[in-house]
């Protein structure tokens, strides 16, 4: 099966933005769907952007000749972002995949003025009845790294390297010192924002600031590098990370990772499209969609943990157990959650506060 893809890769700036759209593009077919891919990264071998582009490979796998791709890279979030989807929307692709969280505003005023496109949004929260975000319950599975670290640490220190201070990024730090406290209620977290999606200089700064305060198990929290990975390797750490596997990276520390699988979610929107009934909603998908997975389990995990694991994990397929019921209380001790009080959806989704135990104030 054959299909076709584009790809520009770009220096972020705005002299770049405007190259991309002034660039030809061949003109197909009345029946080839153009669909236009905008990252906030290179794909490379790992990561966020490799991650979109497995699932954007699903749907070229699908639709073979009677889709063509255009993939543009490493794009900065705000004014560039904005006039390269314009661009893409202008060189008549008729499906966008935005894929970052700082790409919304500008997406949703495309959906706005042209209804005829659709448009899926990388972790944002607007709708619209052509632009459909998309975000993974992350939190299921680093709940489960949680009780995986604790049970490996001898320092009772976890660290974690985060791109940006997000609810989506909050909550998988939360869940991961939720489920590490499960194990040992005295282990506490660190966190260092390096404030990029893709940097790997700052990333490594920030693992070896973690390490050399004592952490030794630390979480990659969205880096689209196996800069933290391999960091913490060399120095003999665990590490573990979202999104795509980064085994290779730390063949004998890496403690595993929270996937995703975006691939079936992608064609059911695109063929949404294709049908005229796009879903203009917010889907937040987790290990009961089979988007949200765990793999590449390091051996040197306890026995009766990995069996502690697979039950909880299990619990969490089944939706027998939620990883934010109260009593939840905050880093400064005061009650966020009442016993027994399940958080909602849209708390969740809205979360900017730390779980006791997480040391690091988040940013103001």
């Amino acid at each position: 099966m054959s299909y076709t893809t584009k790809r520009r890769t770009f220096l972020k700036g705005s002299l770049a933005a405007t190259t991309a759209i002034a660039l030809p593009m061949r003109a197909m077919a009345d029946d080839t769907l153009k669909m236009g891919v905008v990252l906030p990264s290179p794909e490379a071998d790992v990561g966020w952007s490799h991650t979109l582009m497995d699932g954007v490979r699903t749907v070229q796998e699908a639709y073979g000749d009677k889709i063509e791709v255009t993939v543009l890279e490493n794009i900065a979030e705000g004014p560039d972002a904005d006039r390269i989807a314009n661009g893409l929307v202008a060189d008549g692709n008729t499906v966008l995949l935005l894929g970052s969280f700082g790409y919304q505003n500008g997406g949703v005023q495309i959906a706005k003025r042209r209804r005829d496109v659709s448009i899926i949004h990388a972790s944002g929260f607007l709708t619209e009845p052509n632009f459909a975000p998309f975000t993974a319950k992350y939190w299921q599975g680093t709940y489960l790294m949680g009780m995986a670290a604790a049970s490996l640490s001898q320092s009772k220190k976890l660290g974690c390297v985060g791109a940006f201070a997000i609810p989506e990024l909050i909550t998988s730090i939360n869940a991961f010192m939720l489920g590490a406290k499960s194990v040992d209620p005295e282990i506490e977290m660190s966190v260092v924002w390096v404030n990029s999606w893709f940097d790997p200089a700052s990333e490594q700064d920030a693992a070896k600031a973690l390490i050399s305060q004592g952490a030794d198990v630390i979480f990659s929290n969205a880096q689209d590098t196996p800069s933290v990975i391999a960091v913490a390797e060399e120095a003999g750490v665990y590490a573990w990370n979202l999104n795509s596997s980064m085994k290779s990276y730390a063949p004998s520390k890496y403690l595993g990772v929270v996937g995703t699988d975006w691939g079936p979610h992608f064609k059911r929107l695109v063929d949404a499209h294709v049908a005229g009934e796009f879903p203009g909603e917010n889907f937040w998908l987790g290990m009961e969609d089979d988007i949200v997975y765990t793999a590449d389990w390091n051996p040197d995990i306890p026995a009766d943990i990995v069996a502690s694991i697979e039950a909880r994990q299990a619990e969490i397929q089944a939706g027998t157990f939620d990883v934010f019921k109260g009593p939840l209380t905050d880093q400064a001790g005061a009650e966020r959650v009442a016993d027994g009080v399940t958080m909602t959806d849209d708390e969740i989704l809205s979360m900017d506060w730390h779980v006791t135990g997480v040391t690091t104030p988040l940013p103001s």
